[in-house]
């Protein structure tokens, strides 16, 4: 049973990095070179779209990191899932207190309401999400090397 666990987890949050890291670097460069208001238009329904199952994936991956260290404590790799889920933990206040205000904002701009800075604003978030998607895959190298 640990074992179908210790997979289900890797798996999940292997699978959250991807999309982080795609979000990151292919789909908000994408829509960064569309021309007019359309990528800010993209960006605003990914924030929205994402926004309603991230803060899911970021949580379950949490607590599946934390069922695995519970049950796994004492086995070889427990320490490298504890130190996975303590980058987890920074990554869900990174989100709470760095990317979700910008991306609560950004979701409900137009090309007639968006702010004068909205540039900014969204280049400040997608400097947090690097250094975010920096730290989950960190966890998750860490999660593959529990498992070996």
């Amino acid at each position: 049973m640990l074992n179908a666990l210790q997979v289900f987890t890797t798996v999940v949050v292997g699978v959250m990095v991807g999309v982080e890291f795609s979000v990151a670097f292919v789909i908000n460069r994408i829509l960064d070179a569309l021309p007019g208001d359309s990528g800010q238009l993209g960006r605003a329904h990914g924030g929205r779209m994402l926004g309603a199952v991230m803060p899911f994936w970021y949580i379950g991956s949490l607590v599946l990191v934390a069922v695995w260290a519970v049950a796994g404590w004492g086995d070889r790799g427990a320490g490298l899932v504890v130190t996975a889920g303590a980058l987890l933990i920074v990554s869900v206040l990174m989100s709470v207190l760095l990317l979700v205000p910008i991306n609560n904002r950004s979701k409900t701009w137009t090309a007639e309401n968006r702010p004068a800075d909205w540039k900014e604003q969204g280049d400040r978030w997608d400097r947090y999400h690097y250094v975010r998607v920096a730290v989950i895959i960190g966890a998750f190298a860490l999660l593959v090397a529990a498992l070996v």
